[in-house]
């Protein structure tokens, strides 16, 4: 897992907006590489979308780039279906391309690389009572790893793979593509970075996600698996040290202790930097459970301090000390003790405070 840093980003916005003239800084436009400036306009009514017919060849745009691996999301509805193997989504990085191609229906697509996969049902005409537009995310990385996620979900309900993945096919102009040059497609959001090759858990299409849950939050889970101190690297899973979605009872029981359960807690900004609101410092509050069971609660207490105390040690070196762009500015603990007889489950639990100072102008437009 690669979390988007302090300079990543999305390079390029557009939301149901013309595409050869975005606004907002750090924001690239795209080039008419194919089609008519006639075949597109921003549609008049709620919802908007940047709407591309077909009756005049359509329209693709076009972006190069310099980067191995590249992020492409796309937001967007079929009003008629393009053509059976037309391109509407393609990512080249000069050595590997990954294309996504219409089957000429309303229900799948095919990821198309060195081999070709079809996706399951997708509403794309939004046929479905309460529909939204479906949301895709095209990736590739430096070595030819192709993956298109799906409503920007990884794993299902069931803990299933939920995207697909092929290898790259043989490529040849590092360039990013979209559009439709047959049938009608609807187009709310068209994301793109070349900063790299993000999962919906590295980079989200909110800036403001993006600094809190992935980087602070989903952050800090990756870097105590990481660790290689003593007990979170022999005595704590992988598995066991999770981002806590649902700290119910019922599902931290299913952990095997010891485990540990990271939460974002609270953000806030006491104050902007500059008049015109372009830079903040943004504090963090995050909650670290670590559990650890014992019939012998002097065991457990005492695995339990030793964990929290390496899971203190790591998150001050690693991500602590990073001055003037993001530190570690206070930390409490509260140590769990036994109050009744039956008890052998010992909930250790510490919170951290880290200041960040977060740009502004990288904002979604």
């Amino acid at each position: 897992m690669a979390i988007a840093t302090s300079n990543d980003f999305w390079t390029s916005r557009m939301n149901a907006s013309d595409p050869s003239n975005l606004s907002g800084d750090f924001n690239d436009s795209w080039t008419l590489s194919a089609g008519s400036a006639l075949d597109g306009a921003v549609s008049s009514t709620e919802p908007f979308f940047w709407e591309i017919t077909s009756g005049n060849g359509g329209q693709t745009w076009r972006q190069t780039h310099t980067s191995g691996a590249v992020t492409l999301v796309a937001c967007f509805k079929f009003v008629t279906a393009p053509t059976s193997g037309e391109v509407i989504m393609a990512i080249d990085n000069g050595t590997y391309k990954v294309e996504v191609k219409s089957k000429g229906a309303n229900d799948k697509l095919d990821l198309v690389g060195a081999t070709t996969v079809t996706t399951h049902d997708l509403d794309l005409e939004m046929g479905d009572g309460d529909a939204v537009p479906i949301i895709l995310r095209l990736t590739l990385d430096a070595s030819g790893t192709a993956r298109l996620y799906m409503r920007e979900i990884i794993e299902d309900d069931d803990a299933a793979q939920h995207y697909l993945s092929v290898t790259g096919a043989t490529g040849s102009t590092a360039e990013v593509l979209w559009g439709n040059v047959s049938g009608e497609i609807h187009w709310a959001t068209v994301y793109m970075s070349n900063k790299g090759s993000f999962d919906p858990d590295e980079m989200d299409l909110s800036d403001w996600a993006t600094n809190t849950i992935l980087q602070t939050g989903i952050g800090i889970v990756q870097t105590l698996k990481d660790s290689k101190r003593f007990y979170l690297n022999t005595h704590v899973q992988n598995s066991a040290i999770r981002y806590g979605y649902d700290l119910s009872s019922k599902m931290i029981s299913r952990i095997k202790p010891p485990s540990i359960h990271v939460i974002l807690q609270r953000v806030e900004s006491p104050e902007f930097l500059a008049m015109a609101g372009t830079n903040t410092d943004q504090r963090y509050e995050i909650m670290l459970y670590i559990t650890t069971r014992g019939t012998d609660y002097r065991n457990a207490y005492r695995l339990g301090a030793s964990i929290a105390g390496e899971a203190f040690d790591e998150i001050y070196t690693t991500l602590g000390l990073k001055g003037g762009v993001d530190s570690l500015i206070s930390y409490d603990a509260v140590l769990d003790s036994k109050l009744d007889d039956d008890e052998v489950v010992c909930v250790h639990t510490m919170r951290f405070v880290f200041m960040k100072k977060i740009s502004m102008l990288r904002r979604q437009t």
